[in-house]
């Protein structure tokens, strides 16, 4: 039995794998639409998730199984005071899988360990947030046909933004991979991870202008400020709009550079850019379907 916590879970040559399966599920859906029948998904959110939690909901239905779990930890057990490793006791006995979102970093690695059955983390706290970086991976390679050779950018909450910090770690295993990272002095990338990329050798730069790191970007990762990651309001407040994507920011890029964001979206991108061709984020979302599709059945080791 497999579980995923990490994107570093899988080498890349599984990730390869696992993305041509998710391709052959977007060009086939009638082919896997039966691949998951009698087979339950247990989706435990213990903090709010639109994208995420509906994604592995689609995903699981368009494989015929079916779906049950909580959206908030107020309407669980751990209202109560049960613990993680109790309800996944629990929930092993219902589901045959189960994806498991938590404001708490370690909490999912928490009910892997005592669990019957495979656990995807679907995001823990400001640590890690696999599947987005599987479907961030596959959207980059799907449309630019490479994960590897490109330069790009990481504009906004760096600190606290676990799809970044992901993504870093994934993308470093591939080579000829450049970083710019783009923040204010307050939301820049954790020493850790600089210090990562020195030990690996991986050129990157730390910026705080958006504007002039454009014409060299081949993909810019937008991301929100997070207001439910900070201490205070005021901070808050003074950052939320430190970057903001619009139609002149853009006249600046590369003709086929792309835009990726993990959504929600706040304001850092003008609803202006949707129209144009280099907006990915909502193609995103559709990838995110075909992935986790891709990953339950890799999990339960289902064939089609």
């Amino acid at each position: 039995m497999r579980h995923l916590m990490s994107p570093l879970d899988f080498t890349p040559a599984e990730l390869d794998n696992l993305f041509d399966l998710a391709g052959d599920i977007e060009h086939n859906m009638p082919k896997y639409a039966h691949a998951c029948e009698g087979k339950k998904l247990a989706a435990c959110f213990y903090e709010p998730s639109t994208r995420t939690r509906l994604s592995f909901e689609s995903a699981m239905l368009n494989l015929g199984g079916q779906v049950l779990g909580f959206s908030d930890a107020n309407s669980s057990s751990a209202s109560k005071g049960e613990s993680v490793s109790d309800t996944i006791r629990v929930i092993s006995c219902f589901a045959d899988i189960c994806a498991m979102r938590h404001p708490k970093e370690g909490a999912p690695m928490v009910a892997a360990s005592h669990s019957s059955i495979p656990v995807i983390n679907a995001g823990d706290g400001g640590h890690q947030h696999p599947t987005q970086t599987l479907t961030d991976l596959l959207t980059i390679r799907s449309l630019k046909g490479r994960l590897r050779d490109f330069t790009i950018g990481l504009c906004g909450d760096l600190k606290f933004g676990r799809t970044v910090h992901s993504l870093i770690h994934a993308l470093v295993r591939y080579p000829g991979v450049r970083f710019i990272f783009i923040s204010p002095e307050e939301l820049r990338v954790p020493d850790y991870i600089t210090e990562m990329l020195q030990e690996k050798g991986v050129s990157y730069e730390e910026v705080i202008r958006l504007e002039e790191s454009m014409p060299n970007l081949d993909l810019l990762y937008m991301t929100r400020v997070q207001k439910e990651r900070f201490f205070n309001e005021e901070d808050y407040v003074r950052l939320k709009d430190f970057y903001i994507l619009n139609k002149d920011k853009m006249a600046l890029a590369k003709p086929d550079m792309l835009v990726l964001h993990p959504l929600p979206r706040v304001n850092e991108i003008s609803v202006e850019v949707d129209s144009d061709p280099r907006a990915a984020y909502f193609k995103q979302v559709q990838y995110g379907v075909y992935v986790r599709m891709a990953l339950i059945l890799t999990l339960l080791d289902i064939q089609v």
